[in-house]
Parts: C-alpha cells; sequence; structure tokens
C-alpha cells in the first residue's frame, strides 16, 4: 500500500530518512478495526521520529510509518476520527499515565498511509458538525491543547491565559479553544504576520516574543521551550501556573526558584489526554462553532513538501496530507 514513512534516524537532516513509498499493509489484530485513510495531519512528532527522538527507552523500530492523527472511514463505510493514544490493553485509569503508553508511529503504524489498524476504542465516530478535513488535525496538537487549557491550566472564565506563540498548530490550537472557552487570551510572535493571524483566531492582545506584559496572566501555555522559558516565569501571575506542552527550541532550561517558592507558582506538563477528553473536545469544537487553523493542504504524494515547510519553520497552523 501506499506510505510515507521514516527508514533510519537522521537528527541533523530528518528529510534524508523521508520515503514516499510503498509497504505492506499494517495486520488487524484481534479487537482492532481498519481505517481506510482520507486526511491525515502532521506534527512536530513526525519531524521528531525522522530524528530519532522519543521517549521510550525501547526506542523506534525502522521502518516506520509516520502520522499521529487522521480521519477516514472502518470498512463498513463509518466515518470515524482517530484516538492516537495506545498503550496497556489492561489499562483502565488516565491513559496518559500508563507507563506504556505510546502513540501511532511510535510501535504502531501510523496514518500515513492507504489504511491504518487501530484498536476499535480509537476509532471514534464522526459527529456530523466537523468535517474531515477540519477532524483530522484534532489528535495530537489540538488534545493536548485541550488539556492543557481544561485540565491544567486552572483557568475560569475571564481570567488571562498568555500562548507563547502564535502560528504553529498547538498555538493556535490554544488561541481558538482559549477563546471559546470565555478566557483573555494573549498571545506572543516573532513578527507581525504572526500577530496578525492570533488575532484573526481570536486573540484579545498580542506582544512581540518576550516582551513585558501590561500584567501578569493567571495561566502560561509553553509549547517553545529555552527561546521563551524565562518570559513564561516572569509572565506568570502569583499562585498561577506553566503548563509545559512541547519544546520546538529545545528541551533544557534553567528553573529559578525564588519566584517558584515566593510566587507559589505551579509547573506541570501536558501532552495528549485521554479517550474522554477527546471525545469531550471534539463535541466542544462542533457546539463552540470551531473552525482549527489550517495552513496548508497537500495530496500524500507531495508531503515532503510539508515536511520541509515545517522544518524550516515556514508553517502556520495545520498541515494537513488528503488523499
Amino acid at each position: 500500500m501506499f506510505a510515507i514513512y521514516a527508514t533510519q534516524a537522521a537528527p541533523d537532516d530528518p528529510l534524508s530518512a523521508l520515503v514516499v513509498g510503498e509497504l505492506p499493509q499494517p495486520a488487524v489484530r484481534e479487537g482492532w478495526v481498519r481505517v481506510k485513510i482520507s486526511h491525515a495531519s502532521l506534527n512536530r512528532h513526525d519531524l521528531f521520529t525522522l530524528r530519532g527522538i522519543t521517549a521510550h527507552p525501547e526506542g523506534i523500530s525502522f521502518p516506520m510509518i509516520l502520522g499521529n492523527d487522521g480521519v477516514g472511514t472502518l470498512d463498513d463505510g463509518t466515518p470515524v476520527v482517530i484516538y492516537p493514544v495506545l498503550g496497556n490493553d489492561d489499562w483502565r485509569d488516565d491513559e496518559t499515565l500508563d507507563p506504556h503508553w505510546n502513540i501511532f508511529s511510535e510501535f504502531a503504524p501510523g496514518t500515513f498511509a492507504d489504511f491504518i489498524a487501530v484498536p476499535k476504542r480509537n476509532a471514534i465516530p464522526l459527529p456530523s458538525g466537523i468535517s474531515a478535513l477540519h477532524a483530522s488535525v484534532l489528535g495530537t496538537a489540538w488534545l493536548t491543547a485541550y488539556r492543557a487549557l481544561f485540565t491544567k491550566s486552572g483557568l475560569q472564565p475571564g481570567q488571562t491565559l498568555l500562548v507563547q506563540g502564535s502560528s504553529g498548530g498547538m498555538s493556535t490550537a490554544l488561541i481558538q479553544l482559549g477563546r471559546a472557552a470565555g478566557f483573555e487570551v494573549w498571545s506572543t510572535s516573532r513578527n507581525d504576520e504572526g500577530r496578525a493571524l492570533a488575532e484573526k483566531l481570536g486573540a484579545h492582545r498580542t506582544f512581540a516574543s518576550n516582551d513585558k506584559l501590561p500584567h501578569k496572566a493567571q495561566a502560561v501555555v509553553d509549547n517553545i521551550g529555552p527561546a521563551s522559558w524565562a518570559h513564561s516565569i516572569a509572565s506568570v501571575a502569583r499562585g498561577g501556573t506553566t503548563v509545559i506542552t512541547g519544546g520546538t527550541t529545545g528541551f533544557e532550561v534553567d528553573l529559578p526558584l525564588i519566584p517558584m517558592l515566593s510566587e507559589q507558582i505551579t509547573v506541570c506538563g501536558s501532552i495528549m489526554g485521554t479517550l474522554q477528553d477527546m471525545k469531550d473536545m471534539v463535541t466542544f469544537i462542533a457546539a463552540s462553532g470551531i473552525t482549527p487553523e489550517i495552513g496548508l493542504v497537500l495530496p500524500m504524494e507531495q508531503a515532503a513538501e510539508g515536511f520541509r515547510a515545517m522544518w524550516e519553520g515556514r508553517t502556520h497552523g495545520k498541515t494537513v496530507f488528503t488523499h
């Protein structure tokens, strides 16, 4: 079958390990179903896989079909959106805390292919209020953003949310979800184009990267890392929360303890979400009329263009590959 896959770990030149070609169809295990993919969205995680970066000590077995998120149809024609988190079949708690948790394209083939095999519970019926195109972006960045805001941040409607960044898939999701939830949404950007996009998506105010704010925010969500970290800690209000959802500029930062102690700041990580989070988010998006920001739509055969744009930092919103 047609597939987009990584042949090896290429830390410094990830695009050299990217292949658009043919691989065997994945086996459909007992309790799993086959999904014919129509739309699948690109995530920074796909670049991490190409570079061999993973949180799992077992590493990645290559070749590996890329893609975490997608939409398609079951063999009986039912349209579904894929919940990307996998784990131990016997785990009955928060899926993100399962010691064996992983997502598609780590241990199981991903969504950038004609077909994917998924556990039955991971195939969520697609509601009529969301198109396949827009649902295809919801599994990773949007799910992580949803959990960061509604489970981790502690924000109440009317309180201030600072989103570090404005144009990436995570940042645009945070801005759109935050505005729909009734938060006062602020966003930072390195350029005027990013600020304009954030305002178009619903940010109440925008600022240049690392600018001092008019007042501190009750919650800051940072998916950038070292380039914004000092600003995130300086910008969170007393008793507030900084939520870490990624590290586009790296993963090593200094942690100043005095403001943490004196201002009683909470710092926490948030990654992915539970199956119930995913279902709740899909319902919330359909009910609130959010149209997820999509910057680029390409046929899967041209996927290398989308990967290159992300690697070179030229993306805004999400990139979707279509079949």
